[in-house]
C-alpha cells in the first residue's frame, strides 16, 4: 500500500497539475507506489513567507495520521465527518485561497498520497483485478479532489462558529457528493436546510438524497432562495481575526469539534422557511422505487 511521504517540509506548498502528472502513476493509482517526495517538493511552489503557523505541514499530517488510526476498522468513508471540520479549523483559509487548486494537489501528493489512497481506493469487483483510486481525487475539482471536497464541505455548511451541521453533511456520502455540485449551495441558510432534512430523517437514503437535491437547484432558478430566506451577510473582520488567531492557536482537538470563525449565524425563520419548501419539492420528486403514496 501506498506509504507516508519518506520527506515532509515544514510549509505547504503549490503543485500544478502539469507537475502533478508526472507523479500519478498507475502504480499509485493502484495503491502500489509511493511518490518520490524529495523529487516532488523540488518542483512545489512555496506557500506563504515560510513561517505561517496555519500552513504548516505538521498540522496537517497529524491530522490525517490521526484520521487514519481511528477509522482503520471502519468503513474509510467515516473519516470524513471526523476530519472535514479539523482540517478546516486547522488551515483556516479564506475562500480564495482555498479555490487555490495548486495547495489541494500538492496537499494529496505532497503531504498524504497514503490517506487518498486509503480512503478512496476502490473494492475489488473480480478476482484478479485491483482496486483504483480516481484520478480526479489527486487533481480533481473542489467537489471530488480528496482534501478540497472536505473543506469546502466544512465552509459550506457550517453555521458561523459551529461545524456540527458540516458533520452531519459529511456523515452522509450522497448529501456530501451531490450538495457540494449545487449552484446554490453557497446560500448558508439552503446547505443548512439540506442538513436538517437529513435530521428529521426526511431524506435517508442515497436515492431520496439523489432526488432532493437537484430538484432544490432546479427551483432556485425560477425562485431566489436568497430574497425568501435571506443569509445575514458575511463579516470579513472577524474572518481576519480568526486566520490571525491561528499562530497562537492549538492543534484542532480531536475529542470534541474545534471552533469555525466567530460569524453570526443563519436565521433560524429563514432556514425553517426552506425546509418546509424543500419537503414539498421532495414530495413531489422522482424517487427511483418510490410508489405514488410516497412509499419505496
Amino acid at each position: 500500500m501506498t506509504a507516508r511521504p519518506e520527506y515532509l517540509p515544514e510549509q505547504l506548498a503549490l503543485l500544478s497539475d502539469v507537475q502533478a502528472a508526472e507523479y500519478i502513476s498507475t502504480g499509485l493509482l493502484e495503491g502500489r507506489d509511493d511518490v518520490p517526495s524529495i523529487a516532488l517538493n523540488k518542483v512545489a511552489e512555496p506557500l506563504g513567507d515560510g513561517d505561517e503557523t496555519r500552513l504548516r505541514v505538521d498540522r496537517v499530517r497529524d491530522l490525517v495520521d490521526e484520521a487514519m488510526n481511528r477509522y482503520q476498522d471502519e468503513r474509510p468513508t467515516a473519516a470524513d465527518a471526523w476530519l472535514a471540520p479539523r482540517l478546516h479549523e486547522t488551515l483556516r483559509l479564506t475562500r480564495r485561497e482555498a479555490a487555490e487548486k495548486r495547495l489541494w494537489t500538492y496537499l494529496a501528493l505532497g503531504v498524504a498520497p497514503d490517506y487518498v489512497v486509503w480512503r478512496h481506493l476502490s473494492e475489488v469487483k473480480a478476482e484478479g483485478s485491483r482496486g483504483r483510486v480516481a484520478r480526479d481525487k489527486f487533481v480533481g475539482p473542489h467537489h471530488k479532489q480528496a482534501f478540497a471536497r472536505l473543506w469546502w464541505a466544512a465552509e459550506l455548511f457550517r453555521d458561523g462558529a459551529d461545524y456540527r451541521p458540516a458533520v452531519v453533511a459529511c456523515g452522509n456520502q450522497d448529501m456530501l457528493n451531490s450538495a457540494l455540485r449545487l449552484d446554490v449551495i453557497d446560500h448558508r441558510p439552503t446547505a443548512l436546510a439540506l442538513v436538517q432534512l437529513l435530521e428529521r430523517g426526511t431524506v435517508r437514503t442515497g436515492r431520496e438524497v439523489n432526488a432532493l437535491t437537484p430538484a432544490v437547484n432546479a427551483a432556485a432558478a425560477t425562485l431566489m432562495y436568497d430574497v425568501i430566506a435571506p443569509d445575514v451577510e458575511s463579516d470579513g473582520e472577524v474572518l481576519r481575526e480568526w486566520i490571525a488567531a491561528a499562530e497562537a492557536a492549538l492543534p484542532s482537538p480531536r475529542d470534541t469539534l474545534p471552533e469555525g470563525p466567530d460569524e453570526e449565524r443563519a436565521s433560524g425563520n429563514a432556514v425553517r422557511r426552506l425546509v418546509d419548501h424543500f419537503e414539498e419539492l421532495f414530495a413531489e420528486a422522482p424517487v427511483r422505487g418510490r410508489a405514488s403514496g410516497g412509499q419505496e
